[in-house]
């Protein structure tokens, strides 16, 4: 998310504020993070930053889910724009299918949030899975996606751009 975009969303106080360190200190100070959104304590010292990055995690992934979603609309036929309607006030619906669905739709790629930006944090999460001795395959793939793009020079557009990338894949 673009600094503009997070102070414009804290004068609103929507942002999800993700807070580690001790409960008792967090009880103690929660009142003030009521005027940039609701701050939800989520563990030790640390657990903020997982938090976060779980977010991005479905944040980096939903964008690749939404892309390939509309690909998929268009190459069978369907009316890409139609389909989105038709499917963001069900199930599948979510902030990015409407906001970075509509940009897709639109070919705006002007950043909110960057490729850089993105691609960072899929590193993060990577490293921190690593750490946990975990493997989060759905992640590394797409982080390589990321890579990819911002190795073609298109690290300051909007993450939504996955989508010029993923649209570019050949058949099977």
């Amino acid at each position: 998310m673009s600094t503009k975009l997070v102070i414009k969303q804290a004068e609103k106080a929507k942002l999800a504020i993700m807070v580690g360190g001790k409960k008792r200190i967090f009880n103690k100070v929660k009142n003030l993070f009521s005027t940039m959104g609701k701050a939800t304590y989520v563990g030790k010292t640390g657990s903020g930053q997982v938090a976060k990055l779980a977010n991005q995690a479905i944040v980096g992934i939903t964008i690749g889910a939404v892309s390939e979603a509309l690909i998929l609309s268009k190459a069978a036929g369907a009316n890409p724009r139609a389909v989105r309607n038709a499917i963001k006030t069900g199930f599948a619906g979510s902030p990015i299918l409407e906001n970075h669905g509509k940009r897709i739709l639109e070919n705006n790629f002007k950043p909110g949030g960057k490729c850089s930006t993105q691609l960072k944090d899929m590193e993060n999460i990577i490293e921190t899975a690593r750490d946990s001795n975990i493997h989060l395959p759905i992640s590394d793939k797409v982080k390589k996606l990321y890579a990819q793009i911002v190795k073609q020079g298109k690290s300051n557009l909007d993450h939504s751009a996955l989508y010029l990338l993923l649209k570019r894949f050949k058949k099977y």
